[in-house]
């Protein structure tokens, strides 16, 4: 059955507009991942009107003929040399509203807009065995990387006190932490380490690589702030001063109980010394400490990093979901 859709690029995203949009995601989420929070309306707005770190956005909003929404999308459009093919897909279609061609005229505005754009991969995110993985792959797109997502409960940590692994450091390096940006007398260090994530697992994703340096280390933490959200950093660094290795919890805005693990990474020539158990493990300890009313932290790795689920599993991450990266090749004009 089809019904009435009227397709609307938002230019500047009005307040009415952003609670529309939460409105449909809100209800996609509950539908289809019980369990799985929803983002709130401020972090919603937040994200549609704030700035976006080496990208920029364009949305649409679907209506039907009595105005009220039925479904969403936003592309994000990399712009970073080393990125510029690459655009990703955020698409909800309100469950009541399903198979009456909304989210088929969504995904037609979206694929002109990358034609334009000259994106020659177009990336978006689907639950395993859910309805956008089978919506995406009856319209060309094909699975290129699978996440599994694990959740940590803070209290599930060994022990009452902080065990030695996190109390201090393994021998050579010193520990470092910081809230939001990064210190100036770090940032270039930072920068170098956070190239260290051009070489995680991304399957046969197209995603490219990223070049940070300490300009676009302070840019993220400033994103990031500005749309209301926390970000923590714990970090070791090396007797000469290298930053050998760090990891990044997103604490959203609004989001109760729940923190985001955003990046791990390690310095390739400073593996093997138990560098990313010791930052992850200090790094819940400090939460514990910090942030109380925190008391889980979600995070996802390739099925295929075998080392960092390793890690993961010896803290005491559990499987939580598993989604799957899908990707659309768009031939050139």
């Amino acid at each position: 059955m089809s019904e009435s859709v009227r397709v609307s690029p938002l230019e500047r995203v009005s307040a009415a507009e952003a609670a529309a949009w939460h409105q449909v995601v809100a209800a996609s989420i509950s539908h289809d991942l019980p369990g799985v929070p929803a983002p709130d309306p401020g972090q919603v707005h937040a994200r549609l009107t704030g700035p976006a770190l080496g990208s920029r956005r364009l949305a649409w909003l679907a209506t039907g003929a009595d105005g009220v929404p039925v479904g969403i999308a936003g592309l994000r459009v990399f712009t970073s040399p080393g990125q510029d093919h690459l655009a990703e897909l955020e698409l909800h279609v309100h469950p009541a509203h399903r198979h009456r061609g909304a989210g088929s005229r969504l995904l037609s505005a979206v694929v002109a807009a990358c034609r334009t754009e000259n994106r020659r991969s177009l990336v978006t995110a689907a639950a395993d065995a859910g309805p956008g993985q089978a919506f995406g792959e009856r319209r060309g797109f094909h699975r290129v990387l699978t996440l599994d997502h694990l959740v940590l409960r803070l209290d599930d940590l060994p022990g009452a006190g902080l065990p030695r692994t996190a109390a201090t450091a393994p021998p050579g390096y010193r520990p470092a932490a910081w809230t939001g940006t990064v210190p100036d007398d770090l940032a270039d260090a930072f920068a170098q380490a956070k190239n260290a994530m051009n070489d995680m697992p991304m399957g046969e994703m197209d995603y490219g690589r990223v070049a940070w340096d300490g300009d676009r280390v302070r840019a993220m933490a400033k994103v990031i702030a500005d749309r209301g959200d926390t970000l923590l950093t714990t970090a070791a660094v090396h007797d000469d001063g290298t930053l050998a290795g760090y990891t990044e919890i997103l604490l959203p805005q609004g989001s109760g109980p729940r923190a985001q693990q955003y990046d791990t990474a390690v310095v390739p020539a400073h593996r093997g010394h138990g560098l990313g158990r010791w930052v992850k493990t200090a790094m819940a300890h400090r939460l514990r400490t910090e942030h109380p009313d925190v008391v889980e932290i979600e995070t996802d790795n390739a099925a295929d990093n075998t080392h960092m689920l390793a890690v993961n599993h010896q803290l005491g991450y559990r499987p939580y979901r598993r989604t799957h990266e899908l990707q659309l090749d768009i031939p050139a004009n």
